[in-house]
């Protein structure tokens, strides 16, 4: 079996990968900043029950979350299990994973403007509303995209998790490929493919980046 053929039969799995990974970020980034909105509540319940949430997402291995998301609905309510909801309990775990991190990640920027910004800009006439997404976010996101950059390359590598339900992405069919064939090769095809695909968002995230300067 040559390496192009190899990388033909793995061609549906990296699709899959790509798509795990574009869904969980479409989910996880605005989520993230409901939940770091939640994170800095004035009510102390919601405030401590997010903070609760993050603990657990941010204490446990994603592989477990991954796990109870899928066969949750089944131990604890009886339900079943149709195939089709093992990619969505991979979408589901990812993203209420990644959220997590994502939410302590817009908090420390939030959190890290001067408070005067707030006050010129009420000063101007601006609702809060306005004051964050027009003036705030803005330079906040200059702010934590090297941050949200590491957390969206360990997203690159966590997709290959999603083999802990037996979905099948690319690592999964790499491994079935590579005990069929009794060589190693589909799997260096497969790290091939992760480390290309973590230069390609790397190098996007870098020009993201550089887009930015301007708020300096």
């Amino acid at each position: 079996m040559d390496f192009i053929t190899i990388l033909q039969q793995l061609m549906g799995g990296m699709l899959t990968t790509i798509w795990i990974f574009i869904l969980t970020l479409v989910f996880s980034l605005p989520l993230g900043l409901l939940i770091a909105f939640g994170r800095m509540s004035k009510y102390v319940i919601l405030r401590t029950l997010v903070k609760v949430y993050i603990s657990i997402m941010r204490g446990t291995p994603l592989m477990l979350q991954l796990i109870v998301v899928y066969f949750g609905p089944y131990y604890i309510f009886g339900m079943t299990i149709s195939s089709n909801y093992r990619g969505i309990a991979v979408i589901i775990a990812f993203a209420l994973n990644y959220a997590a991190y994502f939410a302590e990640i817009y908090r420390s920027g939030i959190e890290s403007m001067p408070k005067g910004q707030y006050e010129a800009a009420k000063v101007l006439g601006y609702s809060k509303v306005q004051t964050f997404f027009v003036i705030l976010f803005p330079q906040v996101l200059k702010r934590i995209l090297p941050s949200i950059t590491n957390e969206v390359i360990t997203l690159v590598k966590d997709t290959s998790l999603a083999f802990s339900i037996a979905y099948a992405e690319m690592f999964t069919q790499a491994k079935a490929l590579a005990a069929t064939a009794h060589n190693v090769v589909p799997l260096l095809a497969a790290g091939l493919f992760y480390y290309i695909f973590n230069g390609v968002v790397a190098f996007l995230m870098e020009r993201a980046e550089k887009s930015m300067k301007y708020y300096e």
